[in-house]
């Protein structure tokens, strides 16, 4: 499948022309140099300037953006809803992609085990047994059956320990994938993107305070604690598809659990595994599915 003609209503046209032809103007180019290198038409480009062409298609709005060396938003942000313009013209894959779904741990972060060892090193603790306290509360903390406090009051107790605040240790612990985070970044510009995670209450919100989650306009997030069921449970997928709302072939998701990933592909998404180790070779697997 090609790429969505999503076009623009003749107000908002009119207002993109204007911020067209000053980007071009800024960088110094004229409209027949914009048109050779865009492979446009010189009326077809003059036409768009002054408001006349009503309904520019998104890939020729893309092109021209790319020739000026400016960013979609960038001429977007000119036009009034520049934000709800933005996700009316985002992509769709040759191979029919509309909607990008990214797992967090294991993906979009590294894997949080090193808060097992520090929480180790301050306690004297053997990690094994915090790693088994852990597992213990961990699906009841991740779909929201039980609360942040109750799940720290709980793993201090088993560890015989007065208190912990494993938030801290697992903010602290994690650091961003950065391959995954240009990624994410780059298909938030031209899909939708969405997270879905089993993940604690709170804590995609700390991910992104800290830095370690990109700090982007989500078109949609699944937030375990939340929607109170964890992956690989056919709740959460109901849930991320209502919220993607597209067509279940339309969806992309990304994850480095195979048991994830075929409970997903049973309801119809597009799935990618993602080799945590090999992360580079993961993204270029990635990029490749969102060719358009």
């Amino acid at each position: 499948m090609g790429e969505k003609t999503t076009n623009l209503g003749s107000r908002e046209s009119g207002k993109l022309g204007k911020a067209i032809q000053q980007a071009r103007q800024a960088a110094s180019i004229t409209q027949q140099e914009l048109c050779h290198r865009a492979g446009l038409s010189y009326s077809t480009l003059a036409k768009i300037e002054r408001g006349a062409i009503k309904a520019p298609s998104v890939f020729t709005v893309y092109q021209i953006s790319q020739v000026l060396g400016v960013e979609m938003d960038g001429l977007l942000s000119s036009v009034t809803g520049g934000k709800d313009l933005k996700a009316r013209m985002k992509r769709t894959s040759k191979s029919g992609i509309s909607f990008v779904y990214f797992d967090i741990n294991g993906c979009l972060v590294r894997l949080f085990h090193p808060a097992f060892t520090q929480i180790a090193r301050d306690t004297d603790i053997p990690p094994e047994r915090i790693e088994s306290a852990f597992l213990h509360l961990n699906d009841s903390v991740c779909r929201g059956d039980i609360s942040m406090n109750k799940f720290n009051s709980e793993f201090a107790k088993r560890l015989g320990l007065d208190s912990i605040d494993w938030s801290r240790y697992y903010v602290n612990a994690v650091e961003p994938v950065g391959e995954m985070h240009e990624l994410i970044k780059w298909a938030s510009q031209n899909y939708k993107v969405g997270l879905i995670s089993n993940i604690m209450p709170d804590q995609i919100k700390l991910l992104i305070k800290h830095g370690s989650l990109p700090d982007i306009d989500y078109d949609a997030i699944v937030d375990s604690s939340e929607v109170k069921a964890i992956k690989p449970e056919s709740k959460i997928y109901k849930i991320a598809e209502q919220k993607a709302n597209v067509p279940t072939s339309e969806i992309l998701y990304i994850d480095d659990s195979r048991t994830n990933l075929m409970a997903a592909e049973r309801r119809g998404w597009n799935v990618l595994w993602f080799d945590y180790f090999r992360p580079q070779e993961s993204v270029e697997r990635i990029r490749s599915s969102l060719k358009f």
